[in-house]
């Protein structure tokens, strides 16, 4: 698949019909993209609590959609959100930093009619949630990561343990040159998107048609104007922080135990984000648990739907007040 390069993408490719409805939503000062599914008989003058769905690198929110579903149907408001700079959500030049993207979240909640969520963030999405619990936990009910480490655990693991270095790091490194990344995204179709979830993922989801569709969809969304640039922009402020001041502070604000539970799911096969990086969260949250989907890699979530929407669910049923 290869799309011309006189003829990019229009981001509304994302509004996929289905058992949902596409809204835009007015949050933390842009207009954000989001999926949102209801329960059938849920009261139009009253919502039911709301988990939020966050996808993670190169994702839109179609990657989350069987949870969302699952979730709707377990009786809660399920939303999933294009982030800034993605899908058919507004793409300005700045705010890709963590505080500015984990702000979007806890302002979507309260655009969205609510004053609290579950948050559940694939990979990148997760750094996200981790950081909107600290950033402003009275928003935050519980969260659920999935492939998705605290952030000072992924930085920890990234200097002491050589097999999580040797995955995470050479890719991080080579992001942040200009301009060679983002051709590197978007050449051939955006073949390396493609290539991404084949070599992260276990090897029986890539022989599937969800894979295939799910891959096109995916390499087709990187080609929407500006998104290769302001997906990497995020990668660049994490690498780059490090040794300026607002790296520091970042570390600082998220150093403490969250009061919030957390659930970490990792794929058994994840290569990518050990799965023994996401448990060693723990030190970082009073209840912390931890789910492990056999056959599935860094993305449980496509890879394992049924599995991994039933762990989201029960954290969610568990967290949330009857």
């Amino acid at each position: 698949m290869k799309t011309p390069a006189h003829r990019p993408p229009d981001p509304s490719i994302v509004r996929i019909d289905g058992s949902w409805r596409h809204r835009d939503v007015s949050a933390n000062g842009i207009r954000l993209h989001v999926a949102e599914a209801l329960p059938a008989d849920a009261d139009a003058g009253e919502l039911p609590p709301l988990v939020l769905l966050v996808h993670g690198l190169s994702g839109i929110w179609w990657t989350m959609r069987a949870p969302m579903l699952a979730l709707a149907e377990a009786g809660f408001h399920a939303v999933a959100v294009d982030l800034r700079g993605h899908g058919d959500s507004d793409k300005p030049p700045r705010g890709y930093d963590a505080w500015t993207l984990a702000s979007d979240l806890t302002n979507l909640v309260r655009a969205l009619g609510h004053s609290s969520a579950v948050i559940v963030g694939q990979g990148e999405g997760g750094f996200y949630a981790w950081t909107a619990a600290y950033r402003r936990p009275r928003a935050v009910r519980g969260l659920v990561v999935v492939g998705s480490p605290h952030p000072l655990a992924t930085r920890r693991a990234a200097l002491r343990d050589r097999h999580q270095r040797r995955a995470l790091v050479p890719r991080l490194v080579a992001d942040q040159v200009p301009r060679l990344p983002e051709r590197r995204l978007t050449r051939d179709g955006a073949a390396d998107v493609e290539e991404m979830l084949r070599s992260r993922s276990a090897p029986t989801w890539p022989e599937t048609d969800d894979f295939r569709e799910t891959a096109e969809l995916l390499r087709r969304a990187m080609l929407i104007p500006k998104v290769a640039h302001l997906s990497l922009e995020s990668r660049r402020w994490m690498v780059r922080s490090q040794l300026r001041p607002d790296g520091r502070d970042f570390r600082r604000a998220v150093s403490g135990v969250l009061s919030q539970p957390v659930l970490g799911i990792s794929g058994a096969e994840d290569r990518f984000i050990l799965p023994e990086t996401v448990r060693s969260s723990s030190a970082w949250a009073r209840d912390f648990s931890s789910g492990l989907v056999p056959g599935a890699g860094h993305y449980p979530v496509m890879e394992a739907p049924a599995e991994t929407s039933r762990l989201i669910v029960d954290f969610a049923r568990r967290v949330t007040p009857s």
